[in-house]
């Protein structure tokens, strides 16, 4: 198993998005914007949709990976942290899903 983590992928997109360099995709989609970067995560999502239903299973992986990346690249352009996100899965925990979406 890959020792590679979500954490590692959020470090380098924060020092990729600050680098401002020309051959870096994500770079180019920070400076496009949050609508820009927030339609790509859509985009992303529909694809990942599609290939759950069609039983890509190689094709869900790959989508899975530029869900991943995306949803990285949106959460730093609104400065909220994966630690954030993880404490909040954590907090979840607590009681079931049923009951917690309920409390929304």
């Amino acid at each position: 198993m890959s020792q590679f983590s979500l954490s590692d992928l959020e470090a380098i997109v924060a020092s990729r998005a600050a680098s401002g360099a020309a051959d870096s995709w994500t770079a180019k989609l920070v400076e496009k914007g949050i609508e820009k970067a927030a339609e790509k995560l859509g985009e992303e999502a529909v694809e990942t949709v599609i290939a759950a239903v069609t039983r890509d299973r190689n094709g869900l992986r790959d989508e899975a990976a530029d869900l991943l990346y995306h949803l990285l690249v949106v959460l730093h352009m609104k400065d909220v942290a994966l630690d954030e996100v993880m404490a909040e899965l954590q907090r979840r925990t607590t009681q079931s899903g049923i009951a917690e979406k309920a409390s929304r």
